[in-house]
C-alpha cells in the first residue's frame, strides 16, 4: 500500500462534475481541513467484494459522530462498468459508511463530457457490466427518432448475421441476443446507421468477438461489411495493463485489450489505430479529483472568499500500483488503515 502526496494543482481541470447533494452533505466540514484523500478501490479497500486492510475502520475515522465528513475523500478508480450511483450504493453496503455517487470517479466518468459531441449519434459501448446503461446515465440517448442511439457491443453485433463466426459455440450469449427484440423499433435499421464513436468502458468479456466487431466498425468508417472509410473515434476508459482482483496474482486489464486490438488492427488496415485513453495516471485525472473534492468544502471556499482557487494544500492518493496511481511514492505502508493514520497524524498533529 502506498500513500502519494500530490502538490496542489493550480490549473483548472478539463472535466467538472457538479453535485448540489454533495455540497449539502459536506456543509459541516471544518474550514481548517486543507487536504483531501483519493482512494483506489481494487486491491486497496476491497479485494473482490471483501473489505481489506481495515478499510472500513479507516473510512469511519474521516466522519464525525453525526455522520458528517471531517476530511473530504473520494474513490478514484480505473474500474467501472456500472453507473456511479450503483457503485456508491455498493461501496456503502460493503464498507459500512455513507458514500455519495459524487464520491465515486470511475475510469469512464469523463465520457460524460463527450455528450455534446455524440448526443444524437449512434455509438457503441463495450465492457463488462452494463455499458449502454452507463452511457445513457451520462445523457446519451437510448432511444432517438425511433431508434436506439446507444448500443452495447453485444446488442450491436446481434444485428449482423455471421459477424462473429464462432458465435454458435458461445452458449452464454443466447440470453443476450434473445433480449434484442424487446429494444427493436420498427422502421429503424441499425446496420444502415453509421457508428460515430466506440467506447470501451470496462474490461471486455469476449475479447475475440469485440476485437473482430471493433475492427469491422473502425476500418469501415462505422458501417461493418462496407468498404473502408475514415475511422470513427475510439475511447478507452483506462489503459491498465494489469490490475489486482480477487485472484492472488494480477489480471490482464483494459490496456492489454487495447494492445491486442491495436496490434491486430494495424496488421489488417493501412493506417494505424487512433484512440484516446482516460484514467490514471493521466494528470487531468488528479486535477479533476481536486476539483470534485473542492465542491465538498463550501465552508472552506467561503472562508477563503471563494476566489476560484482550490483550498487544498495537499491531495493524497492511496493506491497499490505506482505506475498507475501516480509515479513517485512518498510513503509505503501495509494497509489502508495505516495510510489514513499516517495522513491524519501528518495533517493534524505535525
Amino acid at each position: 500500500m502506498t500513500v502519494y502526496r500530490i502538490s496542489q494543482i493550480k490549473n483548472k481541470a478539463p472535466f467538472s462534475f457538479q453535485s448540489l447533494q454533495a455540497s449539502r452533505f459536506f456543509s459541516q466540514l471544518q474550514p481548517k481541513c486543507s487536504f483531501g484523500i483519493a482512494f483506489d478501490i481494487d486491491g486497496v479497500v476491497l479485494r473482490g467484494r471483501f473489505p481489506i486492510g481495515g478499510s472500513s475502520r479507516a473510512l469511519t475515522r474521516l466522519y464525525d459522530d453525526s455522520g458528517s465528513l471531517k476530511v473530504p475523500f473520494l474513490f478514484l478508480t480505473n474500474g467501472g462498468g456500472i453507473p456511479e450511483s450503483r457503485r456508491a450504493l455498493e461501496l456503502s453496503e460493503l464498507l459500512g459508511v455513507n458514500i455519495l455517487p459524487s464520491q465515486v470517479v470511475q475510469g469512464h466518468s469523463p465520457f460524460k463530457n463527450l455528450l455534446k459531441r455524440f448526443e444524437n449519434e449512434l455509438i457503441v459501448a463495450t465492457g463488462k457490466g452494463e455499458p449502454a446503461l452507463v452511457m445513457s446515465e451520462y445523457g446519451f440517448k437510448l432511444v432517438y427518432f425511433g431508434g436506439r442511439k446507444v448500443l452495447s457491443l453485444d446488442e450491436y453485433a446481434s444485428y449482423f448475421e455471421n459477424i462473429d463466426p464462432v458465435s454458435q459455440y458461445k452458449t452464454w450469449t443466447t440470453e443476450q441476443v434473445s433480449t434484442r427484440s424487446c429494444h427493436s423499433v420498427p422502421g429503424y435499421i441499425v446496420s444502415s446507421d453509421r457508428v460515430k464513436a466506440a467506447f470501451v468502458i470496462s474490461d471486455p468479456v469476449d475479447w475475440g468477438r469485440d476485437i473482430q466487431v471493433l475492427c469491422d466498425i473502425l476500418r469501415s468508417g462505422g458501417l461493418p461489411g462496407r468498404a473502408s472509410g475514415h475511422q470513427p473515434p475510439l475511447y478507452f476508459a483506462a489503459d491498465d495493463l494489469e490490475y489486482q482482483a480477487a485472484f492472488p496474482s494480477e489480471r490482464l486489464g483494459m490496456g492489454a485489450f487495447r494492445i491486442a486490438l491495436e496490434s491486430i488492427f494495424n496488421r489488417i488496415h493501412h493506417r494505424p489505430l487512433e484512440y484516446v485513453t482516460f484514467g490514471k495516471p493521466n494528470p487531468f485525472v488528479f486535477k479533476n479529483a481536486e476539483t470534485i473534492l473542492s465542491q465538498f468544502m463550501p465552508s472552506c471556499l467561503a472562508a477563503k472568499g471563494d476566489t476560484g482557487s482550490y483550498p487544498f494544500e495537499t491531495l493524497y492518493m492511496i493506491g497499490d500500483n505506482p505506475m498507475v496511481d501516480i509515479k513517485g511514492a512518498r510513503q509505503v505502508v501495509e494497509t489502508v488503515e495505516e495510510a489514513v493514520d499516517y495522513i491524519l497524524k501528518r495533517e493534524f498533529y505535525s
